[in-house]
């Protein structure tokens, strides 16, 4: 045997055939274990699996997919990881994912426009994925009908796009409701906001629903003030909301921008909460430990996730699957960043 011979061979991967010879079974058996099928005696299974590792025989993911119809992948396209809520449902989603025994397939868009999310939604289309999750936080930049070429099941998170799809969302609306009336509860007779993008469906609820709250108890909103999720948006506020003597509650549109609104307040001589209290939303892990603890609205994320794995995969094991709309509870924390409004203190 010559040189070129010996590394020819040794070059060759082992096929399942060579694990049956090695392993003294048939074929079939070796499909049968490859598949993880039930119906195989334990001392077999074992004589086929130390057969595939002393050969280096790997099973052929891929080609059983195609024989299966089923990958056991899914992908997710999102426009941004730099936010706590995107990435705290990304990871809820993987978690949800890697339990149905499915992997997951992360493509980014660059820009919030629906040439991006068809584009980024067709490649994904070609690829070996079972169906796609979008995460839509976001209006598009290009005003185009949100409408997604035929191809791959699809749910969306954070969406605003009618009936057409199924979506699942956390109850922005409600969370924002449960914000202003504990304030106002409280004895403080106006409630400020600062809100997060005018782009994003969440922070557009989440203002929407403060606004209607205020004006159900008789009270005219102040104007919002726009943030952009970050601690020095909120800090930027902060600076100029506490000089305000009439000020005594705000309601931040996320735990962030409530953090940097608190260090504005400590940096202006504003108790917090004896002369104004402070409300978040989201229940970052680290909320408790802000100075003082931040009172917030939880949202449910590991849920979020949980549904949209749950919604995707009845999509693509039915055809018949119809599309609806999973509204998430959000909750309200209450710590010790709020408190009555002086004037109604006893």
């Amino acid at each position: 045997m010559t040189p070129s011979d010996d590394s020819a061979r040794r070059s060759k991967q082992p096929s399942m055939m060579d694990v049956a010879q090695h392993a003294g079974v048939s074929g079939q058996t070796v499909s049968r274990v490859s598949n993880g099928h039930s119906n195989v005696d334990p001392a077999t299974r074992q004589r086929v699996i130390d057969s595939m590792r002393a050969l280096g025989y790997r099973p052929n993911s891929a080609a059983r997919a195609l024989r299966l119809g089923r990958f056991r992948t899914i992908g997710v396209i999102m426009f941004t990881l730099r936010t706590f809520g995107n990435m705290r449902t990304l990871d809820a989603i993987v978690t949800e994912a890697a339990r149905a025994d499915y992997s997951v397939t992360l493509l980014p868009v660059r820009a919030a426009t629906m040439d991006q999310v068809s584009g980024a939604y067709s490649r994904l289309s070609e690829a070996a994925l079972d169906g796609v999750i979008i995460i839509f936080e976001a209006d598009l930049l290009d005003e185009a009908k949100f409408t997604l070429p035929p191809g791959l099941p699809v749910v969306l998170i954070d969406s605003d796009t009618g009936d057409e799809y199924t979506v699942v969302d956390t109850d922005q609306a409600d969370g924002a409701r449960q914000a202003t009336e504990h304030l106002l509860g409280l004895g403080h007779r106006q409630v400020w906001h600062i809100a997060g993008p005018e782009s994003s469906f969440a922070a557009v609820r989440r203002a929407e629903s403060w606004r209607r709250t205020l004006r159900e108890h008789g009270i005219e909103p102040p104007a919002a003030l726009h943030g952009d999720w970050s601690t020095e948006s909120g800090y930027r506020h902060g600076r100029t909301l506490g000089r305000r003597e009439d000020v005594t509650a705000i309601f931040a549109a996320n735990d962030q921008m409530a953090l940097g609104l608190m260090r504005a307040l400590h940096e202006l001589g504003r108790d917090v909460p004896g002369d104004i209290s402070v409300v978040g939303f989201d229940d970052l892990e680290e909320a408790h430990s802000f100075w003082p603890p931040l009172t917030t609205i939880r949202q449910d994320f590991d849920e979020v996730g949980h549904q949209a794995i749950r919604k995707l995969l009845a999509k693509v094991h039915s055809e018949q699957e119809e599309n609806e709309k999973i509204i998430v509870p959000t909750r309200l924390i209450i710590r010790e960043s709020t408190a009555p409004a002086k004037a109604a203190a006893p």
